[in-house]
């Protein structure tokens, strides 16, 4: 992991401290077909790692390549990643993307949503974001949640609504987050037989290419801090 660090940081010395895409977390997704029709009766994909690491391989090698080769987001200068397992058994890798051209902040919009999608326009998105881009909700919502520690949630959820995305002075912006009543878009879920109205303030911010593409748990980030490459390299072992 030494090593692998230092790689990181001669990158930045090399190319210097462009923007990035932080994809937070590209998670192997157990309900994919692939998973499911290989378990045996009684089984879930947490009983068959094999199985999960070789699928999560094979769409992780797939991402990659989507974004390197074919240059969806621009053409690419580098690129290192870091993957983890959960403490459930589930891989997930962390990945940094240094691209020739750079993002401005007035790009990020349109290209990484914190939004619920509206389904009259986009029922497949909506399905994909509501399954996959939510998080908890914790909180006093749900206080079970696996997110919380000490009565309040890792990831600081849920987020404070805002009109306009706004980039943040340690790196990372504060993504839009309309309210339902300024045109965001909200639906029910059912948690421990209570219904709860969910709004953007619990969406993890997504790729809606990316989304649609892989229909998993991907969550994207717009950063241009050498932060990024302390958390891509801090560790290889999660438990919660």
């Amino acid at each position: 992991m030494q090593e692998y660090i230092q790689d990181a940081m001669t990158f930045m010395r090399e190319y210097g401290r462009p923007c990035f895409f932080l994809l937070g977390t590209f998670t192997c997704n157990p309900k994919r077909p692939e998973i499911t029709s290989l378990l045996l009766p009684g089984q879930n994909a947490i009983h068959r790692h094999d199985i999960t690491a070789r699928v999560f391989k094979q769409k992780f090698k797939y991402l990659i390549s989507f974004i390197t080769k074919l240059h969806v987001f621009g053409p690419t200068r580098c690129w290192i990643y870091s993957v983890e397992w959960q403490k459930p058994g589930l891989p997930h890798a962390h990945i940094l993307i240094c691209f020739i051209n750079k993002i401005h902040p007035e790009d990020i919009d349109s290209l990484i949503s914190a939004e619920i999608p509206d389904p009259s326009t986009d029922q497949l998105l909506f399905d994909i974001v509501t399954t996959n881009m939510i998080r908890g909700p914790c909180g006093a919502l749900n206080r079970s949640s696996p997110y919380m520690v000490d009565g309040k949630c890792t990831n600081r959820f849920p987020k404070d609504f805002t009109n306009d995305t706004v980039t943040h002075v340690d790196g990372y912006p504060i993504y839009r987050r309309r309210s339902t009543d300024n045109g965001g878009q909200s639906f029910i879920k059912t948690i421990s037989n209570a219904d709860i109205d969910i709004d953007n303030r619990w969406v993890v911010q997504y790729s809606l290419l990316l989304s649609k593409t892989f229909n998993a748990h991907i969550s994207v980030e717009f950063c241009s801090s050498v932060k990024s490459i302390k958390y891509i390299c801090k560790y290889v072992n999660e438990n919660y």
